[in-house]
């Protein structure tokens, strides 16, 4: 069992946030996703015909996460949301990058609804998780570059467990350390709003639609809700 917790500091700093926390066990990442597949050949064909466009940073929802960011210290612009780089390099090449089909699965519901994802293995994990103030003494290893250690800066948002910071400046970038892999087996992915009011329900759809992609390859999966009414959740 892990236990997610957002701390007092963060959720008074954040009284609009809310996170969807999607837990899938039994995870099966090497047969084939064909919906995944669909949802993203169906995204990269809109795009292709001009009928959708990922949001940017005028959209309110991305706007939002600038103004979290540039709260906590981070410049969103040259460290960007999750979901405005993706959002910007899928407008850029036409197409969304092929990871595995659980990765790809968050993608697809991350750009889609503009709104920020991400996943750790829970097998990678130590301890428990909290979303926090870093406070400067921290290591943080990014994903896909094994060697490289970082120290985040005091006051910046993370994610982190016993071990170290798990996602930097929020939801910027994950840690290699439990980064999902097509043999990850237990995982908990993550739907984020830091304005609950206005995206609170747009949140709770994108959840489920990542729900129902998650369901035909994993033996059970849930969805909870992590924010300042409920800062603590135990999947």
């Amino acid at each position: 069992m892990t236990t997610f917790r957002l701390t007092p500091a963060v959720a008074d700093a954040f009284p609009g946030a809310l996170i969807a926390l999607v837990t899938a066990t039994g995870l099966r990442g090497r047969e084939p996703w064909p919906h995944t597949a669909a949802a993203l050949a169906e995204l990269e064909q809109e795009l292709a015909d001009g009928t959708w466009h990922p949001a940017d940073e005028t959209d309110p929802r991305i706007e939002a996460w600038h103004t979290a960011y540039r709260s906590f210290g981070t410049n969103p612009r040259r460290i960007r949301p999750s979901v405005d780089a993706l959002g910007r390099r899928l407008a850029k090449k036409g197409a969304l990058p092929r990871i595995g089909p659980a990765v790809d699965s968050y993608n697809a519901v991350s750009v889609r609804h503009a709104l920020p994802a991400g996943a750790f293995d829970l097998d990678r994990v130590t301890g428990d998780i909290e979303i926090r103030h870093a406070d400067g003494t921290e290591s943080f290893t990014p994903l896909g570059e094994p060697d490289t250690t970082e120290t985040p800066k005091p006051g910046e948002v993370v994610y982190a467990d016993t071990t170290g910071v798990l996602t930097r400046h929020w939801n910027h970038r994950d840690a290699h350390r439990t980064r999902v892999t097509e043999d990850s087996a237990r995982v908990a992915f993550l739907l984020e709003t830091v304005d609950a009011d206005r995206d609170g329900d747009l949140l709770k759809a994108a959840a489920e639609e990542l729900h129902g992609l998650l369901v035909p390859h994993s033996d059970k999966t849930e969805v909870y809700y992590l924010g300042p009414a409920q800062p603590r959740v135990t999947v």
